[in-house]
């Protein structure tokens, strides 16, 4: 007799769970096609097939659907909590360089780009939707670059301020990118060009803090 093979699943989210993935999944790409402003609530709830009844038992507003939607993609660029501490200059440097590759290719993704735009489009009248993507996403990021530098420069492989640096490296990495992707005007990177563009940001990096025996 031939032996069953016990196949493992993924659990998908049931109930409540499931019925607020489909509004904002359904919200998301109506605010891609149509803009904030054109989708209306009853398009959302036409396309997640819920009543509005529903919908709004879960979102207050479209407001609040817009920043559910900021919040959960603001979680695409947040670093890994366990990163590697840095012990040589040679290590410091390369997880400068994965960090910053991860980093341009998760924030250049379009889904998150369009993120930006809702979040700048609506910063008038919604301000609390950029605050909930800088905190969320933006500043989570920044926090784990500075945590890499503070601890590079507490094992003595480089002389500077760590929220400086963490600065620095952002300037190195993007340049003027991120204005061209927010306009349209520039491809999102390939995973090649993003490792490229990370790797020669933190040899730059390197060169501008070098360690406290280099700067004297």
């Amino acid at each position: 007799m031939a032996k069953k093979t016990a196949t493992k699943t993924t659990a998908e989210p049931t109930g409540e769970a499931a019925l607020r993935r489909r509004i904002l999944e359904a919200a998301f790409s109506a605010f891609m096609e149509a803009g904030f402003a054109e989708t209306s609530t009853l398009e959302i709830a036409t396309r997640a097939k819920v009543s509005k009844r529903d919908l709004y038992a879960l979102f207050g507003s479209k407001h609040d659907i817009l920043t559910a939607c900021i919040r959960e993609r603001a979680k695409r660029f947040q670093l890994p909590g366990e990163t590697p501490a840095p012990d040589d200059r040679e290590s410091f440097g390369r997880i400068l360089a994965t960090l910053g590759a991860r980093l341009m290719r998760e924030i250049s993704d379009p889904a998150v780009i369009t993120v930006f735009r809702l979040a700048i489009a609506e910063a008038f009248r919604a301000p609390e939707m950029a605050e909930t993507l800088n905190t969320a996403g933006i500043e989570a990021s920044r926090s784990a670059v500075r945590e890499i530098m503070a601890r590079a420069c507490a094992a003595g492989l480089a002389d500077g301020q760590p929220a400086e640096m963490a600065d620095q490296f952002a300037g190195l990495l993007w340049r003027n990118q991120m204005v061209s992707l927010l306009l349209g005007v520039l491809d999102r990177p390939s995973e090649r060009e993003a490792h490229r563009r990370a790797e020669a940001a933190s040899a730059a990096l390197l060169r501008l803090y070098p360690a406290p025996d280099q700067s004297a």
